[in-house]
């Protein structure tokens, strides 16, 4: 049972490699037409290109795909050089920034501090005026004993 069944598949795929052949020989007259052009074309191509190496063309591919895959490896490399430097340089902003905003609350407490120190002084001021006030009035009534 086994064997006519693959029997037939066997037949399947002899028929399909049966007619791609019988499709190519009813299309024989394209071979025929074309060649000089396709010819002609593929000297041009040849002329037009640097002269190939003697090595075989799949090391080739394969000695660009790795020139490729290294050139990626180094720009990234690079890319992540470029990275870590700018989150130095942002580091350092935030660095600078803090300290400005540091610097800026030292101002800011000095500002309260030289108020809080006028504000005393006119304090003592006024206790002072007042003191002065008090003696005027002790003199007015010494003068008042006196008359």
């Amino acid at each position: 049972e086994r064997g006519a069944e693959r029997g037939a598949e066997r037949g399947a795929e002899r028929e399909r490699y049966d007619g791609d052949r019988r499709e190519q020989a009813r299309d024989s007259s394209f071979d025929r037409r074309g060649h000089a052009e396709r010819d002609r074309r593929e000297n041009r191509d040849r002329d037009t290109r640097l002269p190939s190496p003697t090595r075989h063309q799949g090391r080739s591919d394969d000695l660009e795909r790795e020139d490729r895959r290294d050139e990626r490896r180094a720009d990234r490399g690079e890319d992540r050089r470029e990275d870590r430097a700018r989150e130095r340089e942002r580091d350092r902003d935030r660095e600078r920034e803090k300290e400005r905003e540091k610097e800026r609350e030292k101002e800011k407490e000095r500002e309260r501090e030289k108020e809080r120190e006028a504000e005393r002084e006119r304090a003592r001021e006024r206790e002072r005026e007042r003191e002065r006030d008090r003696e005027r009035e002790r003199e007015r009534e010494r003068e008042r004993e006196r008359e």
